[in-house]
């Protein structure tokens, strides 16, 4: 195993791979892990740190591989175990990590458990699912897929009574209370810690346990056995992490990270769609806001930031006033809409406007937090609202202009290919952009990494520089010992003046080291163009 840093995750830069979707090496038509490997010399020279692979188990795929129906194998068109153990080495081998999905809180109704359950109640295993004969037990639980679930009970011939599902029917939550299902899922952790990897994003961990006249998230039971995965982790496996997918506001996240005896990453939800309502509104107020309800959290403990991944650009922790505004916006067609979210990649989502989507861009490299980029959006890959659920934004990874994007060779492939308009293969690429050094590629490998460089912009305090019932310049200061930076983001679509404060000095644009700006008297002033935004580093 590759030596650690015991916080390596602090600072790192995250690259989610849609294994399905990036890269055929024997023309069968879907993505596989020795096509992940010839690629990966791509990922690490965009300034990735560690890839976030999704899930890779086997599973009947009712729900992209999230409903896994064996533990502790891989999905036969990927490759094998080997494959996998060559993957994460190769990995390592070029100096980054690896983490990969773990989904305890439910399994595929196809998983051997769950068959056992319905064929036989009188088995152990009819315990690690939840029943009932009322199907209005926990009637205070939220249903999550608002678009086709009307209850998260299902009722089961074979056994004649209600089993429970905070998602598809296909995907049975697992028994919690059972302490041989905790038991079971330390195993599975064990097993693919063993293999290599270097830890796990956890998938919708609020809801592991049910209790009456509760929503059923963010139990304390729940807390409690999270911790002890925690602890194993700690103990057997050092140096590896966990990675939160909570949906849930800043305050109940950061609850996940216990007094940093629990997850030591959590994605951070509720900042995401406010940095596109902050863009399209040309005011930040609501990015600002959040960012001050977030609370303080372990120093072993950061956030992950991102601006688009596999799912909708989820839009649950926003009011319902600033709902429909996103979707009026940024979704005017309903066939974009899904569940309370938007089904887009982020180029499309942006009507390609450069000048939005690197704004966007830098509020995630400027902001705390370690950033997570998804595989495509650094060339401008577009989305395929046609196909069905979220696959329109899974579709294959365009390498090149050749046949499927250079995906695949196969005549036909898992799912099509984006061949035309503006974010198909044809006009965007890979192979296309790694030439040309003004690309969408190039421009974020840049950005990239003089965010890397900078160690007030990785592990800086944070202090606001502007602030109002109106923000149309968002504007704050990241401080370490060494390193200042100032970062400026102008909002809106036309010229802005602004005066912050500032301690005494020259200040230098990071992104363009010819710009320089004097601050005297405590004060910095500043034209910016529409759009613009500067990351200004204290250099005397």
């Amino acid at each position: 195993m590759m030596t650690k840093n015991q916080q390596w995750y602090k600072n790192a830069i995250f690259y989610q791979v849609y294994p399905r979707s990036f890269m055929d090496s024997n023309g069968d038509g879907y993505g596989d892990f020795q096509g992940i490997i010839s690629r990966l010399d791509y990922i690490r020279d965009l300034g990735v740190d560690c890839i976030w692979l999704q899930p890779t188990y086997p599973s009947p795929l009712r729900d992209d591989g999230y409903d896994i129906s064996d533990y502790t194998g891989v999905y036969e068109p990927f490759g094998t175990i080997a494959d996998f153990k060559r993957l994460v080495a190769e990995v390592h081998r070029r100096g980054m990590y690896l983490i990969s999905d773990l989904v305890i809180n439910h399994c595929s109704s196809d998983h051997p458990w769950f068959q056992a359950a319905r064929n036989d109640p009188s088995s152990k295993y009819y315990d690690y699912f939840v029943w009932s004969d009322d199907p209005n037990k926990y009637s205070e639980a939220r249903i999550i897929f608002v678009d086709s679930q009307k209850s998260n009970w299902t009722f089961d011939e074979k056994v004649g009574k209600y089993f429970w599902h905070r998602f598809y029917p296909t995907q049975p939550d697992l028994n919690f209370d059972n302490p041989e299902v905790r038991e079971e899922m330390k195993n599975v952790l064990r097993f693919w810690l063993d293999l290599g990897i270097d830890g796990f994003r956890a998938d919708a961990v609020p809801y592991l346990y049910e209790r009456e006249g509760t929503n059923g998230e963010n139990l304390p039971e729940t807390h409690a056995y999270l911790k002890e995965l925690r602890k194993l982790m700690d103990t057997e496996y050092p140096g590896t992490v966990l990675l939160c997918e909570a949906n849930q506001w800043p305050r109940d996240v950061a609850e996940y990270f216990g007094d940093g005896d629990e997850f030591q990453l959590g994605f951070h939800f509720p900042l995401m769609p406010r940095i596109f309502m902050s863009i399209g509104k040309q005011d930040a107020s609501s990015l600002l806001q959040i960012m001050k309800d977030t609370p303080d959290i372990p120093d072993g403990c950061q956030w992950c930031t991102f601006l688009r991944n596999h799912d909708e650009l989820t839009l649950e922790m926003v009011t319902e006033e600033d709902r429909q505004w996103m979707w009026n916006f940024y979704a005017p067609d309903k066939e974009m809409r899904m569940n309370l979210g938007i089904r887009r990649r982020l180029y499309p989502l942006m009507d390609n406007d450069r000048k939005r989507i690197e704004l966007g861009y830098s509020c995630i490299f400027t902001l705390p937090g370690s950033p997570v980029l998804y595989y495509g959006d650094e060339i401008g890959m577009g989305d395929d609202i046609r196909q069905f659920d979220r696959n329109g934004v899974r579709t294959p990874m365009q390498w090149d202009g050749s046949k499927n994007g250079g995906f695949s060779t196969a005549d036909e492939t898992y799912l099509p290919a984006i061949r035309d308009g503006a974010n198909g293969y044809l006009r965007t690429n890979v192979a296309d952009q790694e030439n040309d050094p003004d690309s969408n590629l190039n421009r974020l490998k840049r950005m990239i990494r003089i965010r890397k460089s900078s160690e007030a912009l990785g592990s800086g305090k944070l202090i606001w520089l502007l602030d109002g019932a109106a923000v149309p310049v968002l504007a704050y200061a990241r401080e370490s010992g060494r390193d200042t930076v100032i970062a400026v983001h102008n909002m809106t679509e036309t010229d802005r003046s602004v005066l912050l404060s500032a301690a005494d000095g020259t200040y230098r644009d990071l992104l363009n080291e010819s710009l320089e700006v004097e601050a005297a008297d405590g004060l910095l002033r500043m034209e910016l163009p529409p759009r613009a935004f500067h990351w200004l580093r204290k250099v005397n």
